[in-house]
């Protein structure tokens, strides 16, 4: 077989890496789908033991709180002690007022027992409920809210969860879980191919909550994506800042995610590794893009920290992106390393399917040829 010569060996390597990059930005939409699969995995699995509804006003046959008139009766014929259980299980449906505190005394209530029935009041009910809420990591909302998100949530035709979801934003605009409910938005629009509606529906998201992992993970996927960077080449460099910072925040809200009911600590830690291992791929596909921006050429720095950030995406994990594989090999080919490239592409080949594996295995019969 005839060697390929220096100049013609640079011009099919033109070739073949613009061939890839349309391709993958042709491949773009199924790839962004099966990434915010991932995500909606994620945030059905957080929903399931995120909300906690306020209660209902429908009746139950439990014994509700109990009135002015309860209170008094029993203290007068069981006394302080039986009362006082009985107050702290079931609650008082009444607020602690002079009036009631006066009858109280007159029934030989202690000190003790006017503080256990004013903390049973609906009042401290409800902030000592909103505390405990607030510290396992859910947030409450109100029966009605909870089955309209539930319905906006698990809608499969984009159009209709789109509309779903802004009735509710118009009807509940102080909801709690208004945050998640753009996230589910934003993946509706991905369905249909809008990735510049998907980073404005994650910031309006991100917007309302600083922390959502969910969205802030979409954000920074989204935008180094093919798709989005041709939206804004006029601000490329801004817009790879934006998605970095993306990054970091979402770094934070991984580290101070809360472990499930149902999760064991392997289990909490393997999901936790894979959240970072998509924002490290993240912020690989961020340095990659930056290093095309040189005025003088490939920027050699960036390109080593794409490579670093594309190793820690595919460590300890079970099934690593092949996508990923090829970006490494491609970040190790443009530093000169062969060897890596070779390598890299060899996996990407060896796990990947259709275009991600003809083209991986492409680099790697140009690389071997070039080695010659």
């Amino acid at each position: 077989m005839a060697l390929l010569t220096v100049a013609s060996f640079i011009l099919y390597a033109q070739h073949v890496n613009m061939m890839v990059r349309l391709e993958l930005i042709r491949r773009a939409k199924k790839n962004m789908k099966m990434k915010f699969a991932f995500l909606l995995g994620m945030a059905l699995l957080l929903s399931s033991a995120l909300f906690a509804q306020a209660p209902s006003m429908e009746p139950t046959v439990v014994q509700g709180p109990m009135t002015d008139k309860e209170v008094i009766s029993e203290l007068k014929q069981s006394g302080a002690a039986t009362l006082q259980k009985d107050v702290e299980k079931r609650g008082v449906a009444f607020e602690m007022d002079a009036e009631i505190e006066k009858k109280l005394r007159k029934a030989k209530a202690t000190d003790q027992l006017i503080q256990a029935i004013t903390a049973a009041g609906p009042k401290e009910r409800a902030n000592a409920a909103k505390a405990a809420t607030q510290a396992s990591g859910m947030v409450m909302i109100s029966p009605e809210e909870s089955a309209e998100f539930k319905a906006l949530q698990t809608e499969l035709d984009p159009d209709k969860a789109i509309a779903l979801t802004e009735a509710f934003a118009q009807k509940h605009p102080q909801s709690n879980v208004l945050t998640y409910a753009f996230a589910f938005e934003a993946n509706a629009y991905e369905m249909k191919g809008d990735v510049a509606k998907v980073v404005e529906l994650g910031e309006r998201s991100v917007t309302l909550k600083k922390d959502n992992v969910m969205s802030l993970l979409m954000l920074a996927y989204a935008i180094p994506t093919p798709q989005y960077i041709t939206l804004h080449q006029a601000d490329e460099e801004k817009v790879l800042t934006k998605a970095e910072a993306y990054v970091h925040d979402a770094t934070v809200a991984i580290d101070d995610l809360k472990k499930q009911a149902s999760e064991t600590d392997e289990q909490f830690a393997k999901r936790k590794n894979g959240y970072l291992a998509e924002i490290h791929s993240d912020m690989g596909m961020v340095h990659l893009d930056r290093a095309q921006l040189g005025l003088m050429g490939l920027d050699k720095e960036e390109l080593a920290k794409s490579e670093k950030e594309y190793r820690l995406a595919v460590a300890n994990l079970e099934r690593p992106d092949p996508t990923v594989y090829y970006r490494l090999g491609e970040a190790c080919r443009l530093q000169g390393e062969t060897d890596a490239a070779i390598a890299a592409f060899t996996k990407a080949s060896e796990i990947g399917q259709g275009a991600v594996k003809q083209y991986a295995e492409q680099q790697i019969e140009l690389l071997k040829k070039a080695k010659k």
